[in-house]
């Protein structure tokens, strides 16, 4: 069954600052940028934390929400994991909070980041320089709803193979860092075998 997205979870528009944020007066209010999303999640340890007197309930973020680059390059989801305490999301980035009576919110980051979903963000993007996706466009992305059960399957299995790719890279790096040291053995052994032949 398919549904669209805005009709299993609400989605809102990031704050738009006034002034730029290296300006503004530092306080206990984090601010998720689109710097802080590194893959699939929220990265909460660097973020910027400001002070704001006008902020309403509504702004702010709670774990499990999902935020959406709009602009750019890419148009995936991040998936905020741990509470950073008061926190809003800067525009242009879009939070999408999901009715988790429908769908999990782990399971829609890994849809929203798969490519039926990418390709239909790309066939709706606006901008001949910048890509642009708009909240309506977002809204009607229409969702593959399997069961809660089923959902929660699915993200699981998708955890586990991001996590196998990520000890596979780290295992690449190792080696690799491994090989050289040894071709830098070789290189000073052989840096010894030409200085007793230059004596």
């Amino acid at each position: 069954m398919k549904v669209a997205l805005g009709k299993i979870s609400s989605i809102q528009m990031g704050y738009s600052f006034r002034f730029g944020l290296e300006y503004m007066n530092r306080g206990e209010i984090a601010v998720i940028q689109m710097k802080n999303l590194a893959e699939d999640q929220v990265d909460c340890v660097n973020l910027l934390r400001i002070e704001m007197t006008q902020l309403k309930a509504h702004h702010l973020v709670q774990p499990g929400d999902l935020m959406f680059r709009s602009r750019g390059q890419v148009s995936t989801s991040a998936i905020l994991i741990t509470d950073p305490g008061p926190a809003v999301v800067a525009a242009p980035l879009l939070r999408i909070r999901a009715d988790q009576n429908l769908v999990l919110p782990e399971y829609l980051n890994w849809y929203i980041n798969q490519s039926p979903a990418q390709a239909f963000f790309e066939s709706r993007a606006r901008g001949s320089t910048q890509k642009i996706i708009g909240k309506e466009a977002l809204e009607s992305l229409e969702v593959d709803l399997p069961s809660l059960e089923r959902q929660r399957t699915i993200a699981e299995l998708a955890a586990l193979a991001q996590e196998e790719q990520r000890l596979m890279r780290r295992l690449s790096e190792l080696g690799g860092l491994h090989i050289a040291k040894l071709l830098i053995k070789m290189a000073q052994e052989n840096e010894a075998v030409n200085g007793v032949i230059g004596k």
